[in-house]
């Protein structure tokens, strides 16, 4: 992949730019003028650009304005300070990817550079069947529901909530149903609203005449524009301001729409897929959320599970995300032992599907050997205390020891399951209580002779000593 270039007359700026993307493994060049950069575009072409707009020399949007007539399938993001509304709506007109206000968030700015990468592999890989993107992998029930659904939602233009905590895949899957659609030869547009300022964000929308404000030196068209006859998908729409609930319903309801500053309608032929981590109708109840659109956008819902609501599929997951780090990477795959995946199959993983592929690429550029051990896990995850959650998912976690063996053929599973658990039991026991077997005896009720045997049959007193 080619690099990210980072455009920005302000070393501090460009220093924290290149920290975070070198922490993610994503490559990357820094420019400390628009001039410079143009200078290198001779030579080559980056992947993805995040420039500033005011620099000494030439600015960022005459650099914009150049990448959008020379090299149209680059992403651009613009970086530019909160007050300079005017500057981002000039961005926004000239055609950026994305607008990031500073100061920004730096975790924000990451993922912004991530979809920006997504994007531009998409726009350059050639056209590919519509199949379930690869990395929509379950084997869990309620994941194959989603395909289910996908499947039935085949033949349909209804409007589709998705709903799942962070990092489930809610775009992913959102990409899948435009492609299992009757739109799938028309744009996939999607849009974060809870990343722009509300500002700026009924602009990107709906698009704006020229003169409607300070800066609108022409006419530009909105995200519902650039989808017609295709998909507008919404992305956390439970962070949508009011007023632009209010105008998103208005759309929804009779069809049309106007620019901002706009005097005739126009008519909206676009397909709505909206997704949340948020409870909307939890939102409904605190006044956040206008019910009456709440109820325009939930005609079909779809939930995504959270990871540790789907272990079976960890493993599935983790050696997928393992092959695709190493072709991303240009190496030779790594593979991961049978007792590294039970470990990670017990874990919560708070930041899901997304969390797990980070984790994976981490482990393909970090882990020494070949196969990966529990021992090659960042400190944090092996030093990660189980949370009640976890306890109480003990049977799933037997559940996926078990087809783990089955897997891969295993005789004698029962006695060799049965020999982990007592083992545990036991050497637990026996920590708790001091090494006074007794009281361990007593704890597991069990007498002490069978205790005694049990410890010289299964070897405990070596692994507590």
């Amino acid at each position: 992949m080619k690099p990210v270039w980072i455009i920005d007359d302000d070393r501090s700026i460009r220093w924290v730019l290149e920290k975070s993307l070198e922490r993610e493994q994503i490559s990357f060049k820094s420019f400390q003028s628009a001039d410079e950069a143009l200078q290198e575009l001779k030579r080559e072409t980056p992947q993805v650009v995040i420039s500033d707009i005011r620099m000494p020399g030439l600015s960022g949007l005459d650099l914009l304005q150049q990448l959008k007539e020379n090299y149209p399938l680059i992403p651009v993001i613009i970086m530019t300070a909160y007050s300079d509304l005017e500057s981002a709506v000039s961005s926004f007109q000239g055609g950026a990817f994305e607008y990031l206000p500073k100061p920004f968030d730096i975790d924000q700015a990451v993922d912004l550079v991530r979809r920006a990468l997504e994007q531009s592999q998409r726009k350059n890989q050639p056209a590919q069947e519509h199949t379930i993107s690869p990395d929509i992998l379950g084997q869990a029930p309620a994941m194959q529901e989603v395909f289910r659904a996908i499947g039935r939602l085949s033949q349909s233009h209804a409007t589709v909530l998705i709903t799942g905590e962070s990092g489930t895949g809610k775009e992913l899957i959102a990409q899948a149903l435009h492609r299992h659609s009757p739109r799938a030869s028309q744009p996939f547009i999607a849009i974060n609203t809870a990343a722009i300022p509300k500002d700026l964000l009924e602009s990107e929308l709906f698009g704006h005449e020229r003169g409607a404000f300070t800066g609108a030196a022409t006419t530009r068209r909105g995200r519902f524009e650039q989808a017609e006859g295709g998909t507008l998908f919404l992305d956390e729409i439970g962070d949508m301001p009011p007023e632009l609930q209010t105008r998103l319903l208005r759309v929804l309801s009779d069809g049309n729409y106007y620019r901002v500053g706009g005097q005739q309608p126009i008519k909206a032929n676009v397909r709505i897929i909206a997704a949340t981590h948020q409870n909307l109708e939890e939102r409904v109840k605190l006044g956040l959320f206008r019910e009456d659109l709440f109820h325009r956008l939930n005609v079909i819902r779809l939930r995504l599970p959270a990871l540790r609501e789907r272990r079976e599929d960890i493993p599935l997951l983790a050696k997928h995300f393992l092959q695709k780090s190493a072709r991303d990477l240009n190496i030779e795959a790594k593979s991961i032992s049978d007792t590294a995946l039970s470990y990670l199959a017990a874990q919560d993983i708070p930041g899901n599907v997304r969390q797990l592929e980070n984790l994976c690429h981490w482990l393909t550029v970090m882990t020494p050997t070949q196969q990966i051990e529990i021992a090659d896990l960042p400190q944090e995850w092996r030093e990660s205390t189980m949370t009640e959650s976890q306890i109480g998912d003990w049977q799933v976690s037997l559940k996926q020891q078990v087809l783990l063996a089955l897997q891969r053929g295993d005789q004698n599973i029962l006695e060799n399951l049965n020999q982990q658990f007592e083992r545990t039991l036991i050497s637990q026991a026996l920590v708790h209580s001091g090494g006074r077997r007794i009281e361990a005896a007593t704890l597991l009720g069990m007498g002490r002779n069978t205790l005694t045997r049990k410890i010289q049959e299964l070897g405990i007193d070596a692994e507590i000593s």
